[in-house]
């Protein structure tokens, strides 16, 4: 059974006197342990679907479906409950607080009330993306892709079941995009999330379990 299922899903927006249809009856399903990649040329709705999924905005209609729980059908404050919860997120720029060191980057995260539970799983996370050695550095000391390595373990520190990633590579080089990538798809399968992932480089869909192209607001 699919983990989290946008189903016939439209978003219209209003530009001036016409309506424009960005997202044309999508339909998508996700599973524990895989990665999914969206793609398509600029325009073609797969942000606009990202973020939609992730409860960022409104649908025009349709449905969001996470765990049998109808994402559409819930207040504001019921979504946001679960975007903290359940969700985790990763963008182009990794946004670090520049004056917390990387092991208080994660603690922000981190709702555990016991001090030394925060430090283990804080802990388990580093030594998972590999930067346990960094844990008392700041920000203006990584590097692009460690910075970006820290984004994806403040994402996943509180044990998300989905994973959304927009752009995560794009202001990477291709050395640093594929170390990223690597980490993605190994967190994928080690904590049995469902990533889904929006780029727009061909060369890191060979990282992903599953492509999906977008096309004028349709997948094809």
């Amino acid at each position: 059974m699919a983990l989290f299922t946008i189903e016939d899903v439209y978003k219209t927006f209003q530009n001036g006197d016409v309506q424009e249809e960005i997202l044309k009856g999508v339909s998508l399903t996700l599973h524990a342990g895989e990665m999914t990649a969206l793609v398509g040329a600029s325009g073609s709705g797969k942000s606009t679907l990202l973020t939609i999924a992730a409860g960022l905005q409104s649908a025009s209609s349709g449905n969001i479906i996470f765990e049998e729980k109808n994402l559409t059908a819930m207040n504001a404050e019921q979504i946001r409950q679960i975007r903290a919860s359940q969700f985790g997120f990763v963008f182009q720029f990794a946004h670090l607080v520049p004056f917390l060191t990387v092991a208080e980057q994660l603690t922000l995260m981190l709702n555990v009330a016991a001090k030394h539970e925060q430090k283990q799983q804080i802990d388990r996370i580093l030594s998972l993306i590999g930067m346990e050695h960094r844990k008392n550095m700041y920000p203006a000391s990584l590097s692009g892709g460690e910075k970006q390595r820290v984004a994806i373990a403040r994402a996943i520190i509180h044990q998300p079941k989905i994973l959304f990633a927009d752009e995560p590579t794009a202001s990477l080089d291709s050395t640093r995009s594929k170390e990223v990538m690597e980490l993605l798809q190994s967190i994928t399968k080690e904590l049995n999330i469902a990533t889904l992932i929006v780029t727009h480089d061909e060369e890191m869909l060979t990282y992903v379990d599953r492509t999906v192209k977008m096309v004028d607001g349709v997948i094809q």
